[in-house]
């Protein structure tokens, strides 16, 4: 395949926070590189790119996508969930194993890779599963995962119940340096709940899941790492104490990392009030207090990445009474805008935004990615930080069209997502 051209993007106010770097400079591609900043009045650019106005950075990272594809299809194909992720600014995503088949094996993780090649719109990066079948009894076989490509290891949505083999699968993912990825919740506690434990669940008669269920689950983790020194990225963070016992753990010095899903910075389990199935997720909606933590969290550093937690859906997965729905949003196009909702509301400042959604979960994952540097990769997000819009999900891109944020009036969209030079999603100004 030939070379993308040389491009020139002109006259935008480029942010990168992996140089701190903050002006209204050219950005110049060639060979799927950066390749200059500035003026370089040698390049000879073949096409130009107006960013006048525009805000330039690197391709967003997105450390939790599920793409469905193997096994679920009728909910989206890797086609399909990475052309949203190109149409929401994201160049690079990580996907979980909880595909159908589990990626416990090299097998499945190479047929993501040939059908993340083929779509050639976003770059896939895997993890593996930590047990085998996501089951929590057998550790996998995470030499021929590693080997394969896989950059961390997980088990998914479902907890390792088994202290022993949890120890013994973080220190078997530490021999080959893979940073073990955990949605802490405890089985027992979690067991039968859909939405946070609290005077909105009991109002609506549903099952709650306690705060407890979370931080038991991180103050396990904490101990075994601090035990062992293995490297741990706790995974879709919802309560306030689970920050704080994280913030402590990173005083001492730990390799602890933490993540939180975009959604869970903007509503509260006061948005399930009419059973609103579209605000169903796991971990669930907490309280205001908890919201208002997170943020902190992320403004603080101690959450070093925010991420879509994208999971689309059927219509009809959506349909059920609520507790026979399936939890999940369709977050990949939101992404973005719902992070300059923050910096319009003064939570966090724009460049915080962008780290946490670049360059930092990049390094979370060991990857040189998320920067526009010199000689880097040529993966750039190019936005309207002013432009109104409201969300109509019967226009995503996604197959899932399942969000709470239908009919919200946003400010801020991508207008050009370009992936090794290459402009993979274009909308006009």
């Amino acid at each position: 395949m030939p070379d993308p051209k040389r491009i020139r993007i002109r006259g935008g106010r480029v942010i990168d926070p992996a140089q701190r770097l903050d002006a209204v400079l050219d950005v110049c591609l060639a060979e799927k590189r950066i390749v200059a900043l500035g003026e370089s009045p040698d390049f000879e650019a073949e096409e130009e790119i107006d960013a006048l106005g525009l805000i330039v950075c690197p391709g967003l990272v997105d450390l939790r996508v599920h793409l469905r594809e193997p096994g679920q299809e009728h909910k989206g194909t890797i086609a399909s969930e990475t052309a949203a992720a190109a149409a929401g600014g994201v160049t690079t995503l990580c996907v979980p194993p909880d595909t159908v088949p589990v990626i416990d094996t090299p097998a499945v993780a190479e047929l993501i890779k040939v059908r993340a090649d083929q779509s050639d719109r976003a770059w896939v990066l895997i993890l593996g599963a930590l047990t085998r079948g996501l089951a929590g009894e057998h550790i996998s076989g995470m030499a021929a995962l590693a080997k394969a490509g896989c950059v961390g290891v997980s088990n998914g949505l479902r907890p390792v119940q088994n202290t022993l083999i949890l120890r013994r699968a973080m220190e078997y993912a530490a021999n080959f340096g893979l940073t073990v990825f955990l949605h802490p919740q405890d089985p027992w506690l979690s067991a039968g709940g859909f939405v946070h434990e609290g005077l909105v669940s009991t109002r609506l008669g549903l099952p709650g899941i306690p705060v407890a269920s979370e931080t038991v689950a991180v103050a396990r983790a904490l101990v075994l790492a601090e035990q062992d020194g293995v490297r741990i990225h706790f995974t879709l963070l919802s309560a306030a104490r689970s920050v704080e016992m994280i913030a402590e753990a990173q005083a001492r010095g730990l390799p602890v990392t933490a993540d939180v899903a975009m959604h869970q910075l903007h509503l509260t389990e006061l948005d399930l009030l009419g059973f609103n199935a579209q605000c169903h997720v796991s971990p669930p909606l907490r309280s205001t207090y908890d919201r208002d933590y997170l943020r902190i969290g992320c403004s603080s550093g101690v959450v070093s990445a925010i991420c879509s937690d994208h999971q689309p859906h059927e219509p009809s997965a959506k349909l059920a009474p609520f507790c026979e729905t399936a939890p999940g949003i369709s977050g990949l196009e939101t992404l973005l805008p719902l992070g300059l909702r923050l910096v319009q509301d003064g939570i966090l400042d724009i460049h915080t935004l962008i780290a946490r959604l670049t360059w930092q979960p990049a390094q979370i994952l060991g990857q040189p990615y998320g920067t526009l540097r010199v000689g880097s990769r040529a993966d750039v997000c190019i936005f309207d930080p002013n432009r109104d819009w409201i969300v109509n999900s019967a226009q995503f891109v996604s197959r899932g069209h399942n969000t709470p944020f239908d009919g919200w009036r946003l400010k801020g969209r991508v207008l050009h997502t370009l992936m090794e030079g290459k402009q993979v999603f274009s909308l006009e100004r």
